[in-house]
């Protein structure tokens, strides 16, 4: 569903920036492709605006992402509609409108779709709840799917891993631990070669165990730090 709502909001906001378009004398196809340049433009200017830390990182962002869209605007218009025949679906069109390369109505556009797809989805995440993450996987010749939140840890021996669930259910798998790692993802701790957590379940018991689910299960030395703060250690 949320997936669902956030397609639906990049179709309506295309439809309008088309619209708006079509008024600078484009047809509606050509105003679509161009509302389209605008979307993977927008999407990288909400993306990566926070991560900038100084006031002037923010501006050559802001410059560089519109002159991404000029650039991909001189593509579809000389290099796209110019190479097609004037009878075709495309009309010829070679200039290109003072508007698409007017850096106030560009960051009036790129700000409009950012700031509406971040606050729709801040919306979407509080009042659409998301469905339980799981992970699938064989063991013993069999597909099991799991929620997340049903694995309390995953234990390592060697040859294969151990999938071991809060209600006590024990899984054989043959994918590597860190693997596991990669697939579970931030949610689940790394707190010994051979132990990986559910950080909801995990209870610090001394520096060198920890309670999982009840369970105790050793810390080592490498991961002893990370485990306190509760981050996951860079190998």
């Amino acid at each position: 569903m949320r997936a669902v709502l956030r397609i639906a909001y990049w179709l309506a906001a295309i439809g309008l920036l088309a619209t708006i378009l079509s008024s600078l004398d484009y047809t509606l196809a050509q105003a679509v492709l161009i509302g389209l340049v605008f979307c993977p433009c927008a999407l990288a200017l909400e993306f990566w605006m926070p991560k900038a830390q100084r006031p002037m990182d923010k501006v050559y962002l802001s410059l560089a992402v519109m002159t991404a869209v000029i650039l991909l605007v001189i593509i579809l218009h000389f290099g796209v509609w110019t190479s097609l025949t004037p009878e075709g679906f495309y009309q010829n069109r070679k200039s290109i409108s003072p508007m698409l390369i007017n850096p106030a109505f560009l960051g009036m556009i790129l700000t409009t779709l950012s700031l509406g797809d971040y606050f729709w989805g801040r919306w979407i995440g509080n009042h659409i709840k998301a469905r339980p993450r799981t992970v699938t996987f064989f063991s013993d010749r069999k597909s099991v799917s799991l929620p997340l939140a049903q694995i309390a840890y995953v234990e390592s021996n060697d040859t294969e891993v151990r999938i071991v669930t809060a209600e006590g259910a024990a899984y054989r798998n043959k994918t590597g631990i860190g693997q596991w790692e990669n697939l579970l993802g931030e949610d689940f701790l790394r707190i010994h070669r051979s132990y990986l957590v559910n950080l909801s379940m995990l209870v610090p018991e001394s520096p060198e165990s920890v309670l999982v689910n009840g369970i105790r299960l050793p810390v080592s030395r490498k991961y002893r730090d990370k485990v306190s703060a509760g981050i996951k250690p860079v190998d």
